[in-house]
């Protein structure tokens, strides 16, 4: 609990179609002393919209959030209530928002949230591939070892990947998926969801590519990519093959047991038992 009674509160607001904004959202949004908000113009016309007399409206962007800390937290000191939004969706995800939710816990105030609308989310439920469990990755490095290490982790990973990308960058990443996973692997590609002309795209990362060459991608997207398939399991003549190149290196049976059994993803007591009978 705050020692002053203080609150931080995020506030998720729309994706894009106003009527998703829960009756909740707008009456904190009508109570709280400060908003903190990317941009206060659009944040304006949202309050507008809602017929809120707009509190103080503090600038948080990718910027300034750093920069924000000590005055949110100097009002949070005073006992006010400063709600945080984006400029659509969840504050926090691929948003400003983190940092602050973070100094406000380390300084004890309490953090309330608003829940609202995802796109990644949205996206996910809407694309048909497997839900049960799924990784968010947001936007991908631009460039460098960071980028590619990204690439590699992406394409094993056996979980529903969700990824953000702008319009003009958007070929680029499919290319690099489609180099890094395999040209089969599935695809969906989500645009103005919950908008009038909302658009989800299912195929291949081939065809993506391919879909990208023909229409110039317009706004943000969200790329919901199927997980990597299965290993299949190792054959008995590979784990030998490979017991004995590791004995062939010097390494003891327990040793050489172990790094086959990490290195290939099979049971120890499997590889062990194939130590013993060749």
């Amino acid at each position: 609990m705050s020692p002053t009674g203080g609150a931080l509160v995020l506030v998720g607001t729309p994706i894009g179609n106003l009527g998703d904004l829960s009756r909740r959202a707008a009456e904190e949004l009508g109570r709280v002393d400060a908003v903190a908000c990317e941009d206060t113009r659009r944040t304006g016309r949202l309050l507008a919209h809602l017929g809120v007399r707009a509190p103080a409206l503090l600038v948080v962007n990718d910027h300034t959030e750093a920069g924000a800390v000590r005055e949110v937290l100097a009002r949070l000191d005073r006992g006010q209530r400063v709600a945080v939004v984006t400029d659509a969706g969840m504050p926090g995800i691929s948003d400003p928002g983190e940092r602050l939710v973070a100094a406000a816990a380390a300084a004890g105030h309490r953090v309330e949230v608003v829940p609202g609308p995802s796109a990644a989310l949205t996206a996910l439920v809407a694309s048909g591939l497997p839900t049960g469990r799924f990784v968010f990755e947001g936007f991908l490095p631009r460039k460098g070892s960071g980028r590619s290490e990204r690439l590699a982790a992406v394409a094993a990973e056996r979980r529903t990947v969700v990824l953000y990308e702008a319009p003009h960058r958007l070929a680029r990443t499919l290319a690099d998926l489609a180099e890094v996973c395999g040209p089969d692997r599935r695809v969906v590609l989500a645009r103005e969801l919950t908008k009038l002309h909302e658009e989800l795209w299912r195929g291949r990362l081939a065809d993506a590519v391919a879909r990208c060459d023909e229409v110039e991608p317009r706004g943000e997207h969200v790329v919901v990519l199927d997980g990597a398939p299965a290993t299949p399991p190792a054959e008995d003549d590979a784990i030998l093959a490979a017991l004995a190149a590791a004995r062939e290196g010097g390494a003891s049976t327990r040793d050489a047991v172990d790094a086959v059994a990490a290195a290939l993803g099979v049971p120890r007591r499997r590889v062990y038992r194939l130590a013993l009978s060749g």
